[in-house]
Parts: structure tokens; C-alpha cells; sequence
């Protein structure tokens, strides 16, 4: 199913090792360079402008593909407009395959043609359903996972879980005022039912290769299921959706649930980070946090903004000082001190280990000491055995 040779994704990822544990200064900069050059690796693209740069070269390319396609085809306008949406995803498709054979992964190229092929896709099916949103949603997601497994193309996941995820509000809206009155309970099982089922495949990966877009799915179900009963968020929805008319003094209905999760929530994704130490997660309760401070303001004005800002700044200041005077003397566990090695989705470090003592990487010796001897002088004896 994977486009790439795995022996070079494999090399992809003892090369990530190495660089870890040269940054740990666990091996020389020598070593690493001999590693990088030894082995066969991807035509990746690490400089995210310099991608941003490729990408956009892409899709010049690719819609200059797609341009040529139309001046021999727009002769017969109303077949051509029907299927030309289907011949520019056949060409996004065929360009990633060729660009896959080339080993160009993250590139910037390929993520143009996948991307391309994705869209066209919605278009395509747009054009044929005449705007049907399920069809559209369906046929996108099976697009984009089949696009991710494939090419290991992380972008794609993103674009599989916002078109499963517009898949079930689209469903849900087929209930009518029903689906629209539950959805927010449905989105949150919805989020959390998926968000354990990635957690469990990560748990039992034996390869690393779908680590990132795995870990992807993984974030953006705690995303969802956050915003999912989010009290501005169903507040908002209920107005645009139900055409509720939240009068002053008047809320809507389940109020005091959302007003809980909005709160209870982003402290269990804190709790819960700290306690397995997942970063990732730490971040997104942070953020969950803010927001949800942020939904109280948008609605109930305590204090002056600036007022506001003033206590929450200072409140932050005081729980990074005392937390960095807590933790910055801890050798293990939750500590300030930096990482030596920070890559949480490499392979074990024996790996690169093995590949230094396959190429006969051995590690720095002192030099041999210089048969002739100096020393032994007092004060200032120069090497003298005397004294002066």
C-alpha cells in the first residue's frame, strides 16, 4: 500500500535518530554526517518557506497541467465542464505517484498534486451530486485516507478527519431539528469514541510510518470534542442552526452542562498531561483553557479588559514562577530542565546505535601520550628534576 520502500523509510527514521542523539552529544558531528551519507533517505523538505516556496511551484505546475487539458477539451463546454474535474484528480493522483517514485515525501511538490487531487475530488463529486454535502463528504474522506496511507501525507489526514467530521454534521442535519437539537452530544461521543481508537492504534504501532498522522487524528479528536459542547459554541450554533432567540435572562437549554464542560474539561486535559506527561496535549489545555475564559468574557463583562488582562498576566507570571522554582532542581519526571534528547516519535535509540557499530563507528579515543616525558620541575624548573 505505501508508495515509498520501506528500507528507505527505515533509513528515514534511524537518520531522525541519529540527529537526536547528536543533539544529546551522544555521537559527533562526524558520525552524523557519516550516518546522513551512508544511508538512502527521502527528498524531504525541512524548511517549512522553503516547502511553502516548492508548493507553490507545484500548483503552478499542476494548474498549468490542468490548463493544457482545457484548451483541447473546452471545445465540447457542457461534457467537458462534467468531467474535467475527474481528469484534474486523475492527474494530482498521477503526479504523486511519480513524484512517490522519485522519493519525494513532504516536499512541496507532492503536497500541491495530493492536495490538488483532493480538491478536484470535491469538485468532481460537487458538480455530479449537484452540491450534495454527504456524497461530497464521503467521497473526500475516502479520498484523503487512502491519499495518507499511501504517501504517508500528514496534510491528508487533516483533510480526512474536517471531511469525516462535516460528514457527521451533514448527517446529522438529515434528522432535522432533531439531529441539529443532539448534535453536540453526538460530535463529543463521536470525538471521544475516535479519540481512543487512534490512541489504541498508536499503542500498538509496530512501525512507525503513520506515527504523525496518527498523533494528528489523536489531537484533533481532543480539538472536537472540546468545541463540541463548547457553551459559545452550541450557544452560536443554536441561534444559527435552531433559530433559538436567547433573550436577556433567558439561556439555552442544558445551560448549566455546557457552562461545566466548558470549564471541567480543559482541567481534565491538563491533569491528564501532566500525569503521562504528553506535551502535545498540554498545549491544546492551554489553549482549551483561554478559550474557555474567552467564552465567559464574549458573554459576561466583570471586569474593565484591561483590568482583566492586568490579573491574568500577573496570575500566569505566579504560577510559572513558582512552578519553575518547583520543578527546575527535578533529574526525572515532570522537570524545567531541557530535554537532552527531545524526539518522542523516534525509534528506540539501539537503532542507531546498531547502525553505528554496522559501519564501524567507533567512539573518540585519547591520543596516544608522547614516549617523551616532560614534567617534574618545582616552581619553575622548566621540566627540570631539580628545584631551583
Amino acid at each position: 500500500m505505501i508508495a515509498y520502500d520501506k528500507k528507505v523509510l527505515d533509513n528515514e527514521a534511524l537518520i531522525d535518530e541519529a540527529a537526536s542523539l547528536y543533539n544529546g552529544g551522544f555521537i559527533s558531528k562526524d558520525q552524523k554526517k557519516f550516518i546522513e551519507k551512508e544511508l538512502e533517505t527521502l527528498k524531504d523538505q525541512k524548511n517549512i518557506l522553503v516547502r511553502i516556496g516548492f508548493f507553490l511551484l507545484g500548483a503552478l505546475l499542476f494548474g498549468s497541467i490542468c490548463g493544457a487539458i482545457t484548451i483541447f477539451g473546452v471545445s465540447s463546454e457542457r461534457i467537458f465542464f462534467q468531467i474535467c474535474c475527474y481528469i484534474f484528480a486523475i492527474v494530482g493522483f498521477a503526479g504523486a505517484e511519480l513524484l512517490a517514485s522519485k522519493n519525494f515525501h513532504n516536499h512541496g511538490l507532492d503536497d500541491a498534486f495530493i492536495l490538488g487531487a483532493l480538491l478536484n475530488v470535491g469538485f468532481a463529486i460537487g458538480i455530479t451530486t449537484e452540491g450534495y454535502e454527504i456524497i461530497i463528504a464521503i467521497f473526500v474522506t475516502i479520498a484523503a485516507l487512502l491519499m495518507f496511507l499511501r504517501y504517508l501525507h500528514v496534510l491528508s489526514m487533516l483533510v480526512f478527519c474536517i471531511a469525516i467530521t462535516a460528514f457527521l454534521f451533514f448527517g446529522m442535519f438529515e434528522f432535522g431539528e432533531i439531529g441539529k437539537a443532539i448534535l453536540p452530544f453526538t460530535a463529543a461521543i463521536f470525538a471521544g469514541g475516535f479519540y481512543f481508537f487512534t490512541k489504541k492504534i498508536i499503542d500498538r504501532l509496530t512501525q512507525n510510518y503513520y506515527y504523525n498522522g496518527l498523533l494528528l487524528a489523536n489531537s484533533f479528536c481532543l480539538v472536537l470534542f472540546y468545541l463540541s459542547c463548547n457553551y459559545l459554541i452550541v450557544r452560536e450554533l443554536s441561534v444559527e442552526l435552531l433559530g433559538t432567540d436567547v433573550k436577556p435572562g433567558t439561556d439555552i437549554p442544558f445551560a448549566f452542562f455546557f457552562y461545566a464542560f466548558t470549564f471541567i474539561v480543559p482541567i481534565i486535559y491538563l491533569v491528564q498531561a501532566l500525569r503521562t506527561k504528553d506535551r502535545l496535549m498540554l498545549w491544546i489545555s492551554f489553549l482549551a483553557i483561554a478559550f474557555s475564559i474567552y467564552t465567559i468574557r464574549f458573554y459576561y463583562s466583570v471586569l474593565p479588559i484591561e483590568v482583566a488582562l492586568t490579573i491574568g498576566g500577573a496570575v500566569l507570571f505566579a504560577i510559572a514562577y513558582f512552578s519553575i522554582k518547583k520543578l527546575k532542581e527535578k533529574e526525572s519526571g515532570l522537570t524545567f530542565k531541557p530535554d537532552r534528547i527531545n524526539h518522542t516519535d523516534s525509534l528506540l535509540n539501539a537503532e542507531a546505535l546498531v547502525v553505528a557499530s554496522t559501519f564501524g563507528m567507533k567512539p573518540e579515543v585519547k591520543p596516544q601520550a608522547s614516549p617523551m616525558e616532560f614534567g617534574g620541575g618545582g616552581f619553575s624548573g622548566g621540566g627540570s628534576d631539580g628545584s631551583y
